[in-house]
């Protein structure tokens, strides 16, 4: 395994380390002792960091992870995140008594006295030019409540407003071949300022592990059947804004990147991994298997400068205007 720097903090997490939304929910039928299972053999190959969020099976990927770290706790890293248990365009729901219980109610699930990484989940960009939220972070800060704070953002101008008006130490974004805009000044900038990246939908909601065809169906309570065109939340963070069969289609194209990889997934991943600017990329998972194949991603060969460019030109001429929603 090897390990990044977050930012300018004193994290060193797994450039390859694991979101939790689907073994909390909104993806189908989980297992908890398969989770538990798959959380513990991520651990065991390395891995050190690992996202949730309190409405992640409202608080149940939280309390897996609480079994799963106890005793690990200086260990393992926790990046949590806040506000979508409330109204996320009301005020109150980021005011400093509503952003502390929000907060000791995540420390009671994780059974934990600190939270490493504090995140504000995909607030609208009126709260984030209010500004206030902040405020109350940095009293938590102070507080010895979390270690750090970020934001997880929908587009790249909340990231980039992120970064030149707050102190984070992180930004969580979607990236993945299908959705290429923050490396044109999100990254950079980021880069340069010492904050650090999160890549969340790594694998556009699977999409580029390559298995889907246009036919396929998902269960009732799987996001990507219940929010396949934004019906429940951002359109962006189902199968990465587009259109599923256009999805499909494209992915078909990209066929290519599994040639000495092993796979798409794996390919997928690598080329995340490929950009020194992103700390870690955040793939979900429900099996020990798909850990394991995850995490085989970074066994494979990197992208040659060539490929980089072939596969920026594939997004800016053939997946770009697909996109749906701002990003």
């Amino acid at each position: 395994m090897n390990y990044r720097q977050l930012g300018n903090t004193d994290l060193n997490i797994s450039e390859l380390s694991f979101g939790t939304w689907a073994i909390g929910g909104s993806w189908g039928n989980t297992n908890d002792e398969e989770s538990l299972k798959a959380l513990q053999h991520a651990m065991d190959a390395g891995v050190n960091f690992f996202d949730t969020a309190d409405v992640y099976g409202a608080g149940h990927s939280e309390q897996l992870l609480a079994k799963a770290t106890k005793g690990k706790e200086s260990e393992i890293h926790i990046a949590t995140k806040f506000c979508r248990a409330g109204d996320i365009n009301d005020p109150a729901t980021y005011s400093e008594e509503s952003v502390t219980a929000y907060c000791e109610d995540s420390l009671r699930r994780l059974e934990r006295d600190q939270i490493d990484l504090y995140q504000i989940h995909c607030p609208p960009m009126e709260i984030l030019k209010d500004g206030r939220v902040f405020e109350v972070l940095d009293k938590l800060k102070d507080q010895g409540k979390i270690r750090h704070y970020g934001v997880s953002v929908e587009t790249v101008e909340e990231g980039l407003f992120c970064l030149e008006n707050t102190n984070v130490s992180a930004l969580q974004v979607i990236f993945n071949i299908f959705r290429q805009k923050p490396l044109e000044k999100l990254f950079p900038q980021a880069y340069e300022q010492g904050v650090g990246i999160l890549t969340r939908v790594p694998l556009a909601s699977g999409l580029l592990t390559g298995k889907f065809t246009a036919d396929h169906s998902f269960q009732a309570d799987d996001h990507r059947n219940f929010n396949q065109n934004g019906e429940a939340f951002n359109v962006g963070e189902t199968f990465a804004g587009l259109e599923f069969n256009k999805g499909v289609e494209l992915s078909d194209q990209l066929s290519w990147i599994a040639n000495d990889r092993g796979s798409m997934s794996k390919a997928a991943l690598r080329w995340i991994l490929d950009h020194e600017q992103v700390t870690c990329a955040i793939p979900g998972f429900k099996t020990v298997k798909q850990v394991e194949d995850n995490l085989q991603a970074l066994e494979v060969p990197s992208f040659s400068s060539e490929e980089m460019d072939r596969l920026n030109k594939f997004y800016e001429k053939e997946v770009h205007d697909h996109i749906r929603g701002a990003y």
